[in-house]
């Protein structure tokens, strides 16, 4: 599927999937929320509220419910012993015991979505250290940590993309960014393209100080 078909069928409600690796840091992820479904991951209640958020750190779950977002925002998580309420609180059934993005990206493509946007999916680390938009922040890692392992959410990511096949995919990434060969040409409902070219389908979605980035997709 060519960028200009997707763009013209912009109104078939495409979902956007919104990860924390700090590539995202460019995308303003509030102005999704009138463009399609955005299901977003973790901490992201913090800055804006996704249609649809995604925790399965128990931690992290546990600061959701603290806040008391859980009672007017749509949570999702998987069943555990250490969540100390169900009231409000979506349960993934049966779960898939996977990290919280792949599982985000999961839901999105079981909700009969047939385009979904990825962003903030990095898998490596930055110069070796941990990669994520929240780090040195409340129940994160320091941003001098070593990098997080990322084979598991990579195999996750493929196995998604390979069970939903009648869907398309696109991973935004910055030029030049890392592709792991398991998300490579291999898989023909999977195509990585630029914020710069993601912006041209969704105009007023990248921060202005970042739409100097020139295509190499």
């Amino acid at each position: 599927m060519e960028l200009q078909s997707v763009k013209k069928q912009q109104q078939n409600n495409p979902a956007f999937v919104v990860g924390n690796g700090t590539s995202r840091s460019q995308l303003n992820p509030e102005s999704l929320l009138t463009k399609g479904i955005v299901y977003g991951c973790n901490a992201q209640y913090r800055e804006y509220n996704p249609h649809h958020l995604i925790a399965v750190d128990v931690k992290m779950v546990n600061e959701i419910i603290s806040s008391g977002y859980h009672k007017t925002h749509s949570v999702w998580t998987n069943p555990n012993k250490g969540i100390p309420t169900k009231n409000n609180i979506n349960f993934f059934s049966p779960h898939k015991g996977w990290s919280s993005g792949p599982t985000a990206l999961w839901h999105a493509a079981s909700q009969g979505h047939t385009v979904i946007y990825i962003f903030g999916f990095d898998y490596q680390g930055t110069d070796g250290k941990f990669n994520n938009i929240y780090a040195d922040t409340f129940n994160y890692k320091k941003s001098v940590d070593s990098a997080t392992y990322f084979g598991n959410w990579l195999s996750q990511t493929e196995k998604v993309i390979k069970e939903f096949r009648h869907v398309k995919f696109f991973r935004v990434i910055e030029p030049g960014a890392f592709i792991p060969d398991k998300l490579g040409p291999t898989l023909s409902n999977l195509s990585h393209i630029t914020y710069k070219e993601f912006s041209n389908i969704f105009p007023d979605t990248i921060y202005s100080d970042q739409m100097n980035q020139k295509s190499t997709i």
